[in-house]
């Protein structure tokens, strides 16, 4: 399992979408949830990817960095800093070059040997 994280965070780092869903299910469940923009919801890959695409266009780079690591029977929390330089405005207060830095924590569920489902608390 730490070996499926630490892929899935490396990949994420490089900005490497096929990277990152080399490591996940094909019926991967992915939440995020922001104290500032609320719950996002999506389920499968392909919209896995599409978000993935997606986010990968708004930064310039992106780096999360494991603070602290749990592991379960099929389940992880990670802690991490999370520091990222914008691309492109994204509002009056958000603009490029910005630097966003967040503290979060996601929890990781596997099965059949890849990430099933991952929530981002941030």
């Amino acid at each position: 399992m730490e070996e499926l994280i630490d892929a899935y965070i490396a990949a994420y780092n490089r900005m490497d979408v096929a990277g990152m869903l080399d490591v996940l299910h094909d019926d991967i469940t992915f939440e995020n949830v922001s104290n500032t923009d609320g719950v996002l919801t999506i389920h499968g890959k392909a919209a896995f990817t599409e978000l993935a695409c997606r986010s990968v266009e708004l930064f310039a780079e992106r780096m999360q960095l494991v603070r602290s690591l749990v592991l379960g029977t099929d389940t992880a929390a990670v802690e991490v800093d999370y520091h990222a330089t914008l691309a492109h405005d994204l509002s009056d207060e958000k603009k490029a070059g910005d630097t966003l830095v967040l503290r979060g924590v996601s929890f990781f569920r596997f099965k059949d040997g890849k990430i099933s489902q991952l929530t981002d608390y941030s």
